[in-house]
């Protein structure tokens, strides 16, 4: 599903020039769960931006679905992307005037899906997060795990083929952070490819593949073994 040769990315300003990655080179299969750790400052979230369309590489290839999307511009990632990659993000990225329906709903409308399908979709999602009861609530209602349960209902709700996780259980106490990551890992056990940003340790371990970055490059890769 994705492959990446030598991808790097230099951020330049009139003085300073820095390199966030530096010819990172590996690939995940449809159906992977993968961890991607490091200290700041390593390139992991920059990493994830590439991954995920949202920016493109200074230099190298990115294959996505077999598709070369390197070099691929904004409106043409844009749509890729809404239709291919769904995102969580530690501060949960929901809209504050919206409900929780409608938060969910948003993906839908931007892919034009007519509104009796997108309730539907938005139910079954709902109540598969365990968050039916709580659709009319808004964000500042909700505990920080309720958010984040809503955040994953709308990275998914479009039915991705990947999903990308920065930091999911960053702003959460052990007990919503294990309560997501348990949302991450059935996703995934139903066939969701999923790649996470973490810094922690126990969160990596749902993950079938742990990458590490340092200095931008991948240092070491370790393969969980099955039990």
């Amino acid at each position: 599903m994705i492959q990446t040769n030598k991808l790097t990315k230099v951020f330049r300003t009139d003085e300073v020039e820095t390199t966030a990655l530096n010819e990172v080179s590996f690939g995940v299969d449809e159906g992977e769960f993968v961890a991607v750790m490091g200290p700041s400052g390593c390139g992991k979230s920059t990493l994830l931006n590439l991954l995920g369309l949202l920016d493109n590489p200074t230099t190298g290839e990115y294959y996505f679905m077999e598709e070369k999307v390197s070099n691929l511009r904004e409106k043409q990632r844009a749509k890729k992307r809404k239709s291919n990659i769904g995102f969580v993000f530690q501060n949960f990225n929901l809209i504050d005037e919206l409900t929780v329906f409608e938060n969910v709903e948003l993906p839908l409308i931007y892919l034009g899906i007519k509104g009796s399908e997108r309730k539907k979709r938005v139910d079954d999602v709902l109540e598969q997060m365990g968050m039916l009861h709580r659709r009319k609530h808004y964000p500042l209602q909700l505990s920080g795990g309720q958010q984040q349960r809503t955040a994953v209902a709308r990275a998914i709700v479009a039915r991705p083929k990947l999903i990308l996780a920065d930091e999911p259980t960053g702003n959460l106490d052990s007990a919503h952070g294990e309560e997501v990551m348990n949302l991450l890992d059935q996703l995934n056990q139903n066939g969701t490819t999923i790649v996470m940003v973490t810094h922690s340790p126990s969160d990596a371990e749902y993950a079938r593949r742990t990458i590490n970055l340092f200095d931008g490059q991948i240092v070491t890769e370790n393969i969980k073994q099955a039990l």
